[in-house]
């Protein structure tokens, strides 16, 4: 059961849904300038980009602030 959060503005956004809408407003070039990270700047994908950002909290917390500046 998950329970509501009021106060957690992330409730219910999957990191692929945060992914998809990041690249699709801003782009992998930009996203890899505001986050040096691999996954953005070597062959992005998808696909590598969620298998990395899911074993390495501190890239996902850094993609979670970026999506939060953007909304």
């Amino acid at each position: 059961m998950i329970l509501p959060q009021p106060g957690n503005p992330l409730h219910s956004i999957t990191l692929e849904k945060m992914l998809i809408e990041l690249v699709a407003g801003l782009g992998w070039e930009v996203m890899g300038n505001a986050l040096p990270i691999r996954c953005f700047t070597h062959e992005p994908s998808i696909r590598s980009s969620l298998k990395f950002l899911r074993r390495t909290p501190w890239a996902r917390a850094r993609v979670e602030e970026l999506y939060l500046q953007v909304k």
